[in-house]
């Protein structure tokens, strides 16, 4: 299991909708075109189509819960991945979880969420 922390200065609500919506995921990753919404059972494609998935459950700024997969991946392999946003310090504490993915690309995906997730949120909200 992969498991990160990130400590942010901005409300839970705006991590939340940056996670959930389009435009805004799309200009957190620099451009990246992205399809997705904040409605549990709905699909997502992100970075182009590269990840793809579905939100599985969706409690605004508090939770976002998704079935997510790389494209790559053998069609029908999907791993869980969880964002968990509480209200600290006058900011948002992120922790991120992924599991059930194939133990031999952790520390890749490990890398990929730092890149194109937590650097770019920390740029977004420091």
């Amino acid at each position: 299991m992969i498991e990160k922390a990130l400590q942010l200065s901005t409300a839970p609500s705006r991590v939340y909708s940056t996670l959930t919506d389009s435009t805004a995921f799309s200009e957190m990753t620099g451009g990246a075109p992205a399809s997705i919404n904040d409605e549990a059972g709905s699909s997502f494609s992100l970075f182009g189509g590269m990840i793809e998935g579905r939100n599985v459950e969706c409690e605004a700024s508090v939770r976002l819960v998704q079935a997510w997969r790389p494209k790559t991946w053998d069609a029908g392999h999907y791993s869980l991945v969880r964002f968990e946003l509480t209200e600290h310090d006058g900011g948002t504490q992120l922790l991120l979880t992924h599991d059930g993915f194939p133990q031999e690309q952790e520390e890749h995906l490990s890398n990929g969420w730092e890149a194109n997730y937590l650097q770019p949120l920390k740029k977004l909200f420091g």
